[in-house]
């Protein structure tokens, strides 16, 4: 199959497996937390695999290993400067961005002002401990410019440690990434839905589904937003803008956390942290914004900033000062028959 043929390919692979998360969370809110749990365990059980088979590498001896964690060779061939000093961060990053999910789903934790600090802290310590192990395991088989190489490491690795069994991790790298998918449209589609009640949205998108109690609307809307992401994109790319268009709105919530805990300390807060972490995130996210722009300049990037400031064309005349078409009026009633879906008072 032709190199375009392929991308095509691997594109509408990605695009049917949208349909299918989007449908699992529309179809039942337990389905999806299910699913959930099945392919965390599955994606846990491999990675768990990948650490034991590194570790039964260095039993064994292996030179790779050795050779990699050498002081002259483990910076050999590097490129330093902020543009991949920052690309590297944003997609480092990316891979442990799950912890910012927990957020989007406050309202059904039960006590969140105990629960989330604790879920966040035992969550990103765990998966911190375990992707360390994981690199390290990839390292006792495979040099740094293989896995630079590779578009799938653990498949990579798979191949060179299981041999004729490397299909395995393909299928396990496939799961994992499933799973991410599922888990990210579980938080996303709650993201629109409440936006939506508190009056940044169109109304469509803070009802849920009168028998099934979802936000589909909402999930519906995510669905629209990801195939038309997925069309122009490559993988690579679509981390890098997504990352970065991320931590710049990072950068501004951290700005608001700092500017009301200077300015109005009294205010009740049940999560609370010394002013310090969020000044030195705050930092850190204005690097990250900076970096890739300053030193090596793309277009990409100001696409991104006029999308993200179109939203104060919106926001102004229909959020500010409320303005309302009567066609949208329609459209709403319209989309609120053909989903059934009715107004709820909570988040689901």
């Amino acid at each position: 199959m032709s190199r375009p043929g392929q991308t095509l390919a691997v594109k509408c692979f990605a695009a049917f497996s949208i349909l299918v998360a989007a449908m699992t969370n529309i179809l039942n809110v337990r389905l999806a937390l299910r699913v959930q749990v099945i392919f965390l365990v599955a994606k846990v059980f491999s990675l768990t695999f990948i650490v034991i088979g590194g570790l039964v590498k260095v039993l064994q001896g292996s030179t790779v290993i050795e050779e990699n964690f050498d002081v002259e060779n483990a910076f050999q061939g590097t490129q330093f400067s902020l543009n991949t000093l920052g690309k590297a961060l944003l997609q480092g990053l990316w891979s442990y961005g799950g912890w910012s999910n927990l957020n989007y789903v406050t309202e059904e934790l039960n006590r969140p002002e105990v629960n989330l600090p604790r879920a966040v802290l035992i969550a990103i310590s765990l998966v911190t401990t375990l992707y360390l192990l994981v690199n390290v395991s990839y390292l006792t088989v495979m040099t740094p410019k293989e896995l630079m190489s590779s578009s799938a490491v653990a498949v990579t690795w798979g191949n060179k440690v299981l041999g004729s069994w490397g299909w395995v991790m393909s299928v396990a790298a496939a799961l994992s990434a499933f799973g991410s998918l599922n888990g990210t449209f579980f938080s996303g589609g709650r993201v629109c839905f409440v936006a939506a009640r508190e009056g940044h949205m169109p109304d469509i998108l803070s009802m849920a589904h009168v028998h099934r109690l979802t936000p589909s609307p909402a999930l519906i809307f995510t669905t629209i937003i990801s195939l038309v992401v997925l069309i122009p994109g490559d993988f690579q790319s679509i981390v890098n803008y997504f990352s970065f268009t991320a931590w710049f709105f990072y950068a501004i919530v951290l700005s608001g956390l700092i500017y009301l805990k200077i300015k109005k300390p009294d205010l009740p807060r049940p999560y609370k942290v010394p002013i310090v972490i969020p000044i030195l995130v705050l930092a850190a996210a204005i690097f990250l914004v900076l970096a890739p722009i300053i030193d090596n300049p793309q277009i990409e990037y100001l696409y991104v900033a006029l999308f993200i400031l179109s939203g104060v064309i919106v926001y102004i005349p229909f959020i500010h000062y409320k303005l309302c078409p009567g066609m949208l009026d329609k459209l709403t009633v319209f989309l609120q028959l053909f989903l059934e879906v009715a107004p709820a008072d909570k988040n689901l």
